[in-house]
């Protein structure tokens, strides 16, 4: 199973390579609210610098942009026989899901990076510790893999993609809205906090947060980064276990 993970994973790398433009492509709106959003939003959210709280934010937002689409392509392959065509070879049925999730979770880790290099050069001031860095690609990871999984999972049961953009489409600025990412949660209606505390994006956010501004704080980086974790795991067996059921 784990080789062949890592060569269907190699091949969707490759593929990603060759169409560089594709994943820039997804950067775009993620860039538009740090660039343009982040200025206008700054004089009226009470934070000292804005920018830095916003961030963690655009990071999250550039998952779910990234990530929440995976299953289309596992769609179309579908459709286009090429799952069939795998089934009837050795190829782990594990793999087949599992490969694709890890492709779109490490895509988004370079997307997040080239979020983070623009951020510093347009003045932000979060840290450049690689060690707090690596803390929250490890986050971001999880909740790539978590968004990718669900949206693989969707892609084998529904068999659609009308409904799967649907479905990606409410995976993103909705989940966004309800989460810490852009307002400090002093400023939601309470309504809102309540639902962010189920919210996984909300414990992402706070925990990149927690390892990328001036005060670190581990207990509140623990925290979401086992929300997360369970999160992911549990989409993940759900997104295989959708996959095997279908094909037994």
């Amino acid at each position: 199973m784990l080789a062949d993970t890592w060569h269907l994973f190699n091949k969707y790398m490759i593929i990603t390579m060759r169409m560089p433009l594709w994943s820039l492509f997804t950067l775009i709106q993620p860039l538009i609210w740090l660039l343009i959003f982040g200025q206008l939003f700054g004089r009226f959210v009470g934070t000292t610098n804005y920018m830095d709280f916003m961030v963690p934010g655009i990071l999250i937002m550039t998952v779910l942009f990234g990530s929440s689409w995976s299953g289309v392509s596992l769609l179309r392959e579908i459709s286009a026989g090429t799952v069939d065509r795998m089934l009837v070879s050795p190829v782990s049925r594990v793999s087949i899901v599992l490969s694709r999730v890890l492709h779109s979770a490490v895509q988004v880790i370079a997307q997040a990076l080239v979020i983070l290099a623009i951020a510093w050069s347009t003045g932000s001031s979060i840290t450049m510790n690689p060690i707090y860095i690596l803390l929250a690609m490890i986050v971001i990871f999880l909740l790539g893999v978590g968004f990718a999984a669900i949206s693989n999972g969707f892609a084998i049961t529904l068999q659609r993609e009308e409904p799967l953009v649907m479905i990606g489409n409410l995976m993103t600025l909705p989940l966004m809205f309800f989460s810490s990412a852009l307002v400090p949660k002093a400023f939601m209606p309470d309504w809102i906090q309540y639902i962010a505390m189920a919210n996984p994006i909300s414990y992402a956010v706070e925990s990149v947060r927690a390892v990328l501004t001036d005060t670190v704080d581990m207990n509140t980086y623990m925290i979401g980064f086992a929300v997360v974790f369970v999160f992911a795991v549990a989409t993940l067996t759900w997104a295989v276990t959708a996959f095997n059921s279908l094909r037994d």
